[in-house]
């Protein structure tokens, strides 16, 4: 059995989606995230009615819904 962060490391590289307590959808590649699940994604974007892209983006453990792998 692998601990959730465990599972969050062999995303790194990775396209995931962080589903925020705001409701939205991000979709970037995981490049960095700390025991707080703080998470440092790359070519972030919002995915909605349209999509926006962000680019760099840091984005606090706390505000994590839940975290999938990407599409």
């Amino acid at each position: 059995m692998q601990r959730p962060l465990d599972v969050l490391g062999n995303s790194v590289d990775k396209t995931i989606i962080v589903k925020t307590k705001a409701g939205e959808d991000m979709i970037g590649i995981l490049k960095a995230f700390d025991s707080h699940i703080n998470v440092w994604l790359d070519d972030a974007k919002i995915e909605g009615e349209k999509e926006i892209k962000i680019g760099r983006v840091l984005i606090r453990g706390d505000n994590i819904v839940y975290i999938s792998p990407g599409k």
